[in-house]
């Protein structure tokens, strides 16, 4: 039997459908993780904007085309949020939330909707299948933030941790296997809230690991001394940092129930660039909240021209029925696609300059696929990379030579 187990959205989510798909081939299924034609479809689901919700739903659709006799299993936050969106759909045998995805493979014959109340505790998944450049390690799950614009805390719960040795178990058992380690979670920063540990404690402990380790999207608030401290104790670390932002106004950042200002997060950049010169600070801005003002929009691109971000995310305002930004009125949507298209010129701007300020520099890059001619990868910094020579698979030292399509093209230094 042959079943497909499709991932929409997130590492977390990447994560957990990789999990998936392992514990099905353990059962002797025949697995796949993009769509094709199959028996059966697990489709792990997303709802972190109305967009991300709606491809969740016309994903059902996808899967029937390709097999219209074919099951369809829903899982994950679209399904967490609203259950009944997938009950009717042709084809949708079985529908679950965000609890309970470990159980799914011994779960192929329910029918029916049955959403699960939210975890309180972490909930371990068995190791997933392991790509063969790189590896998402999850760390923790659900979120406390409670961001006002943002449906995540009451799809995915608390925060919680995962036990410390665990997560040490797991990436010991990857090093082989994999070039990179990818710490993950829905609020990585806020790993050990939970359990007593902390998020440093936890890069302490991986300080003897023989493989690249690059961290998730982090909150400023977890960049500290100990911190850095304990990245710099790394063997290979990837000083690459997603340091979220979302506006570079300090009233809309309290309107969006940030606890932060402008001010504290460019502290917190500097001090990663103390340490890091040459650091690749990425981030997440939202175009168009609902109290941002001309003014207000103004201030987040000179502040963000200001940070000097390597890479900037650039998402339009989506309101969340059940967030307290849901309950403000909408700025137009003309007005929220200018705001959008005038702070990606500024992002694509701000990556060239980052871009070039390494050319001349020698990158350690984990190369991956062949694209067009070339063999594509990325560096410690997570730039695209782009060379010939070199073989999927292997990581190689190289000289940032020229700017490339989306990233840089190299030429490989001899050994």
């Amino acid at each position: 039997m042959k079943i497909v187990v499709f991932n929409l959205g997130c590492k977390v989510n990447k994560y957990e459908s990789d999990s998936i798909a392992r514990s099905l081939r353990e059962k002797g299924y025949d697995v796949a993780c993009e769509l094709e034609k199959a028996d059966i479809y697990i489709l792990n689901t997303c709802a972190v904007t109305n967009e991300a919700e709606r491809k969740s739903r016309q994903c059902v659709t996808r899967c029937l085309k390709l097999n219209p006799d074919a099951k369809v299993i829903v899982t994950g936050c679209a399904s967490q949020a609203n259950g009944a969106q997938f009950e009717d759909k042709k084809g949708v045998t079985f529908v679950s939330g965000v609890a309970g995805k470990s159980r799914i493979a011994d779960e192929l014959e329910k029918a029916g909707v049955f959403i699960d109340p939210l975890p309180t505790v972490y909930e371990e998944m068995k190791t997933p299948l392991v790509e063969r450049t790189r590896a998402y390690v999850k760390v923790q799950d659900g979120c406390d933030n409670f961001c006002s614009y943002c449906l995540i805390p009451y799809l995915r719960g608390r925060s919680r941790s995962r036990d410390l040795n665990e997560v040490i178990k797991e990436c010991e058992s990857l090093v082989h296997d994999t070039g990179e380690i990818v710490l993950t979670g829905i609020d990585l920063s806020s790993y050990g809230k939970n359990t007593g540990d902390s998020l440093a404690d936890l890069i302490e402990k991986l300080s003897g690991t023989d493989c690249r380790i690059r961290l998730g999207s982090l909150e400023q608030g977890v960049i500290d001394k100990e911190f850095l401290g304990a990245t710099q104790k790394l063997r290979k670390f990837c000083p690459q940092f997603h340091l979220s932002l979302q506006s570079g106004s300090d009233a809309v950042l309290k309107k969006m129930n940030r606890h932060y200002t402008t001010a504290q997060y460019l502290e917190k950049v500097n001090a990663i660039r103390e340490i890091y010169p040459d650091a690749n600070i990425t981030t997440d801005l939202i175009c168009g909240f609902p109290t941002e003002t001309d003014e207000n929009f103004e201030e987040t691109k000179e502040f963000i021209k200001k940070v000097g971000f390597g890479q900037v995310h650039v998402f339009g305002y989506s309101a969340r029925k059940g967030t307290v930004a849901a309950k403000y009125r909408l700025l137009p949507p003309e007005t929220v696609a200018e705001r959008c298209e005038q702070a990606q010129e500024i992002a694509l701007k701000l990556h060239r300059n980052y871009l070039s300020s390494m050319l001349g520099k020698e990158l350690e890059v984990l190369f991956e696929e062949e694209q067009e001619g070339y063999i594509a990868g990325y560096s410690r910094e997570y730039i695209r990379v782009y060379a010939k020579g070199a073989k999927a698979g292997e990581i190689r030292r190289v000289k940032a030579a020229e700017l490339f399509r989306d990233g840089i093209l190299t030429k490989i230094s001899e050994d």
